[in-house]
C-alpha cells in the first residue's frame, strides 16, 4: 500500500463519519452523500500521488461537494435542487464548525436520524450504517439479521425520510428525551461492533462511542441513564490491554488486572455511584463494575443484576448471559438448562457458552461438537485460535 493510500484510508477510518455527516446535513440525501464522498475518495487515488493536501479532510469534503453537483446535474434536476447549489457555491476547503447546540456533526446526525418517525429499530440500523461506515452485513449481524432483509429495512428507512420530509435540523431541546433513547442505543451498539472486532481492529470504533457518549451526557448531564451507559463503556473499555496478549484472546478469568486502566474504571464508578433511577444501562454498568470494582469478578452478584436487567430487555441474548454468570457462580446444570430454551442457532456467543457448560459438566462430546460450530461462526482469527486451543484440550484430556 502506497503512503497517499494509506493516508487515505487512515483518514476515511477517522473522519470518514464527520465528513459524511456534513454533507447529509446539506444535501438532505443519504445515497447523494455517501456516492459523492466515494467518488472523492476514487479521485484521491488518482491526485494524492501528485501532492498530498496540507488538510486531507478537507479536500475530501470540497471535492465531494463538488462530485453533488455533478451527479445533481447528470440527475436533469437542476431546477429542484438550486438551493443545495448555491450552498456549495463557496469554495470552502475546511469542514465547517459545529453548532454548540450539538458540538460535533455526527452527534446531530444520530438525533436526525433517530426521528420518531423511524421505528427504533430502522433508526439505529441506519445510523450504523451511515454515520459509522459499517457495511450492510455488519449492520445485519448486530441484529442478527439477514443481509438481504437488512438491506431491505435500510431502504425503506431512507425512503421514509424523503416522502414524510423529515427535515436534517439539529432538533430542539425539547425534542431530545424522545430521540434520547434510541440515541444511547446506537451509541450502545457502535462500542458493542467495536469490542467485538477485539483490541486490534476494533478500538477506533470503541473510542468514538466513548467520545459520542460524553457529549449526551453533556447535553443531558441530568438523565441517569447516559450516565451509566458512558459508565458502562468506560469500565469495559478499561480491560482493552489486558483482553489479548501476543495477538491471542484472554478470557477475563486469566487477564492481567494491572494491565487494566484504572483511571477509567475509577471515572466509570464515579458515574455509576450518582444517584438515579434504575435502567437497563445502570444495571449494565452496575455489571460491569462487579467485574472490576473488586480483586475478582462477583458471579453471585452479577448473575442477580442479569436476572434485574430481564424486567427491561426481556430477550434471548440477556437470558444467555445470565446463564454464562450462573455458570461461573457455580451453577452450569441451571445455566445449560437456561440456554437450551433459546433460539439462538446463529449466535457465535451462544455455542462458545454452551461448550463451556457442556465442558464443565463432562459431556465432552456434546461439547467438542459445540465448540466446532462456535469457530465455524466466529469473525475474528484471536477468537477462533481461542476456541480452537480449547477444542484441542478437550480433545487430549478425552484421551488421556
Amino acid at each position: 500500500m502506497t503512503v497517499q493510500e494509506t493516508l487515505l484510508s487512515r483518514t476515511l477510518n477517522q473522519d470518514r463519519g464527520r465528513l459524511l455527516a456534513a454533507l447529509i446535513r446539506e444535501l438532505r440525501d443519504f445515497d447523494l452523500a455517501e456516492e459523492s464522498l466515494a467518488d472523492a475518495a476514487e479521485s484521491a487515488l488518482v491526485h494524492w500521488p501528485r501532492g498530498i493536501p496540507a488538510n486531507p479532510q478537507g479536500w475530501l469534503l470540497k471535492v465531494a461537494r463538488r462530485k453533488a453537483i455533478d451527479q445533481i446535474r447528470r440527475r436533469k434536476a437542476l431546477s429542484e435542487r438550486m438551493p443545495d447549489l448555491a450552498l456549495f457555491a463557496a469554495d470552502e476547503a475546511q469542514v465547517s464548525d459545529p453548532d454548540p447546540a450539538i458540538p460535533d456533526e455526527r452527534l446531530r446526525l444520530i438525533f436526525t436520524c433517530c426521528h420518531p418517525a423511524l421505528d427504533m429499530k430502522s433508526r439505529v440500523a441506519l445510523t450504523l450504517r451511515t454515520l459509522c461506515g459499517l457495511t450492510t452485513r455488519a449492520v445485519a449481524d448486530v441484529f442478527l439479521d439477514t443481509e438481504t432483509a437488512m438491506g431491505q429495512r435500510l431502504s425503506r428507512a431512507k425512503a421514509k425520510i424523503s416522502a414524510a420530509g423529515i427535515p436534517f435540523v439539529v432538533p430542539e431541546p425539547a425534542d431530545w428525551p424522545d430521540r434520547l433513547n434510541a440515541v444511547l442505543t446506537v451509541v450502545y451498539l457502535v462500542f458493542t461492533k467495536g469490542y467485538t472486532q477485539g483490541p486490534a481492529h476494533g478500538r477506533d470504533l470503541c473510542d468514538e462511542a466513548i467520545f459520542l457518549a460524553r457529549m449526551v451526557c453533556a447535553l443531558s448531564p441530568d438523565d441517569s441513564e447516559a450516565r451509566g451507559l458512558l459508565a458502562l463503556l468506560l469500565l469495559t473499555h478499561a480491560r482493552r490491554g489486558a483482553r489479548e496478549d501476543d495477538a491471542k484472546l484472554v478470557p477475563l478469568s486469566e487477564q492481567d488486572r494491572s494491565r487494566w486502566d484504572h483511571d477509567m474504571i475509577a471515572e466509570g464508578l464515579s458515574l455509576l455511584a450518582q444517584s438515579g433511577p434504575a435502567g437497563p444501562y445502570r444495571i449494565k454498568a452496575a455489571i460491569a463494575a462487579a467485574h472490576a470494582a473488586t480483586g475478582q469478578s462477583n458471579w453471585s452478584m452479577i448473575a442477580e443484576l442479569y436476572r434485574t436487567l430481564l424486567d427491561f430487555e426481556p430477550s434471548d441474548v440477556v437470558r444467555l448471559n445470565w446463564a454464562v454468570a450462573l455458570s461461573e457462580a457455580g451453577e452450569s446444570v441451571r445455566a445449560l438448562e437456561i440456554i437450551e430454551r433459546l433460539d439462538l442457532a446463529s449466535y457465535q456467543p451462544f455455542h462458545a457458552a454452551r461448550a463451556d457448560f457442556l465442558r464443565k459438566l463432562g459431556q465432552h462430546g456434546e461439547a467438542a461438537e459445540a465448540y466446532r460450530t462456535a469457530i465455524s461462526l466466529s469473525q475474528t482469527s484471536a477468537e477462533r485460535d481461542f476456541l480452537a486451543h480449547r477444542l484441542a484440550e478437550l480433545d487430549q484430556n478425552r484421551t488421556d
